[in-house]
């Protein structure tokens, strides 16, 4: 499986983004697929997952209500909408997927938050 994100830039305080991520390859074997992101000066920290046939999610305690994890099976793409972005939210975000765990990454996009 391949994945491939997109979406990120620069965007100010209170801005809107929506990072996309498109999956190639042996597509057929993904339950779940994930946001994460690495802050500044942070580990990879979980964003939200979603599984991919059910579309049942989960999200971080900082992203809950801010951020919208969505799919497009027919287009083997995820989505992440995110809206009223702070600074702290600024990191790479990398999509992830996997039958079980998180086996298959992306490359990362970069979102930058401006205060």
């Amino acid at each position: 499986v391949q994945l491939q994100a997109s979406g990120g830039g620069l965007v100010q305080a209170g801005g809107s983004l929506r990072l996309s991520c498109a999956a190639s390859g042996r597509t057929a074997i993904i339950y779940k697929m994930a946001w994460f992101r690495q802050t500044p000066g942070k580990d990879r920290e979980f964003v939200t997952e979603i599984t991919w046939r059910g579309g049942v999610t989960d999200y971080a305690d900082s992203v809950k209500g801010r951020f919208t994890i969505s799919r497009d099976n027919a287009k083997n793409t995820m989505y992440l909408q995110m809206h009223f972005l702070r600074a702290e939210d600024t990191g790479v975000y990398y999509c992830a997927a996997g039958p079980r765990q998180y086996d298959f990454w992306g490359q990362g996009t970069l979102v930058t938050v401006s205060s």
